[in-house]
């Protein structure tokens, strides 16, 4: 994902009781932290790379990574038809998401950014009840208010919030472009996660938005001097594109394996703190009022939207 919490893979088996698990639990933390970080992981990596490179670059990544991890598996791969389908859905979930999300953190506050995606619930819950495929009851319908109303007090109140920072109302609503992005490719991809196994879910889906993405930033790849790239920007590709999109989605896998994916689903609730403080500590993006109040509403309108 992504910094986003990925679809649900299929559940093979029934949830164990969520006690004793503490192995899973140590993962879930760390795959929040992963995502946490990562917010200024990309805001530091592109100040270094132009953003269409740094995103094809790491998106390539990830995508040899899975691909590489799905055929260890040895698992039977899906029909032409769903193989296509879910391509053609990765254009979607990690192109078009991928290029407004490096582009939009590259234009606003990295703890803006985290605010503004930990807002895609609510969108998913809406887009899902306009499909039909999903209910919407009073609670669920003020969670998904509040969430909103949140995400556009952190994207019209993060502007300009800070000297020396880049927070613009475009970076913003590229953010939020992108949150629509995933948010849509969720429910689309809701489906197929019921047949196809959670390895090749990745992979396929990765690829499928690798493939575009690399034309859209080939040239500004090939225009990037790798080689004056210093240590520490390659530290943020890698980090960005191993740790970001290969690690912290299988320990997502795991959690919902293993503890089923509403408690899963709670862990990447503390992203946006953790890239808040880690913002705050590491680029000096000071919170502001309207970001504090921004990620109450929110995070209050996550839990009333998932009751």
């Amino acid at each position: 994902m992504t910094t986003l919490a990925p679809p649900a893979p299929p559940q093979r088996a029934a949830a164990k009781s969520p006690r004793h698990h503490y192995g899973t639990d140590a993962l879930l933390l760390l795959m929040a932290l992963i995502w946490g970080i990562n917010f200024s992981v990309v805001k530091y990596g592109t100040r270094l790379v132009p953003p269409l490179a740094f995103n094809g670059v790491r998106v390539t990544i990830a995508a040899i990574a899975l691909l590489a991890i799905a055929f260890t598996a040895r698992e039977a791969w899906p029909d032409r038809r769903t193989t296509l389908t879910l391509l053609g859905l990765g254009v979607i979930g990690n192109g078009l998401y991928q290029i407004a999300f490096i582009e939009g953190v590259a234009r606003t506050r990295a703890g803006a950014a985290s605010l503004v995606l930990a807002a895609s619930p609510a969108f998913i819950a809406l887009i899902g009840w306009m499909r039909g495929v999903e209910r919407t009851g009073p609670g669920r319908t003020a969670g998904i208010a509040l969430s909103l109303g949140g995400a556009a007090l952190v994207i019209f109140g993060t502007t300009g919030a800070a000297r020396g920072t880049q927070a613009t109302l475009p970076g913003n609503l590229l953010v939020l472009a992108a949150c629509l992005c995933w948010s849509l490719f969720t429910v689309l991809l809701k489906p197929h996660t019921e047949r196809v196994s959670g390895a090749q879910l990745a992979a396929l889906t990765m690829v499928g938005g690798a493939v575009p993405l690399l034309v859209v930033s080939a040239g500004a790849i090939a225009a990037t001097s790798w080689r004056s790239l210093p240590l520490a920007g390659w530290g943020a590709v890698l980090y960005s594109g191993i740790l970001g999109l290969v690690v912290a989605y299988f320990c997502w896998y795991h959690g919902v394996r293993v503890l089923g994916p509403t408690r899963t689903a709670m862990y990447s609730n503390l992203q946006p703190v953790i890239a808040l403080l880690f913002a705050w500590a590491t680029l000096g993006e000071v919170p502001t009022f309207l970001q504090v109040a921004g990620a109450a509403a929110i995070l209050g309108g996550l839990l009333l939207t998932r009751a």
